[in-house]
């Protein structure tokens, strides 16, 4: 059985678009995936039947993740065969970090995904805009560096794939509070997350 991961921070913790992302992918061959990770918040989805492990945690930092190596301990407990991360946004967000340092904690957190499972088939979001301030020029940034660097670092056992969170979503129209998706924005995450996981979880099985 395929092992995924839904990785990253708040954006994928208190959300629906992973309940969302499950129901679409009940009725395909890929329903019998085991979702993996230690979260298992339950998000009053309408929907009490979908898997919620999940590696979310409100608040964190990519920088962080990476310095204190928690990721280690996660994909020990939670072993997996395809990640989805979509993470910076507590970077830019809370402590303006520069897009230099967050690029080079993806990479920590890549090798630590492989090193887990040198096999491991990862898909790492362009990040969805935020509704206030200025943080958008800077998440546009680390947008921008993410193509770059995904492809410096794309191998053929353990690929890494970009997909675009940022465009086409409303920082207001499809955030509930200027940082989480409300309804539509759900819809659009899974609308970008789906063939991408696919087609992952067809290379991967």
């Amino acid at each position: 059985t395929l092992r995924y991961m839904p990785f990253g921070d708040s954006i994928t913790e208190i959300i629906c678009w992973r309940a969302k992302l499950w129901e679409k992918l009940k009725p395909t061959e890929w329903g019998s995936v085991d979702w993996v990770g230690s979260g298992k918040g339950e998000n009053n989805c309408q929907d009490t039947t979908y898997d919620r492990d999940n590696e979310g945690h409100s608040g964190f930092l990519a920088i962080d993740i990476a310095n204190r190596q928690q990721l280690v301990g996660w994909l020990e407990q939670a072993p997996a065969d395809v990640i989805t991360m979509h993470l910076g946004t507590n970077d830019i967000v809370q402590q303006n970090k520069p897009v230099n340092d967050i690029i080079a904690a993806f990479t920590t957190l890549i090798g630590v995904m492989r090193d887990s499972n040198p096999n491991t088939k990862i898909i790492v979001a362009q990040i969805i805009p935020m509704g206030f301030g200025s943080y958008n020029t800077q998440i546009q940034s680390l947008n921008a560096a993410i193509v770059p660097w995904a492809e410096g670092l794309n191998t053929t056992e353990s690929p890494i794939w970009v997909v675009d969170q940022y465009t086409g979503f409303s920082g207001t129209s499809d955030l509930r509070d200027g940082v989480h998706p409300n309804a539509s924005g759900d819809d659009k995450m899974v609308n970008v997350w789906y063939p991408a996981l696919v087609n992952a979880f067809q290379v991967a099985q």
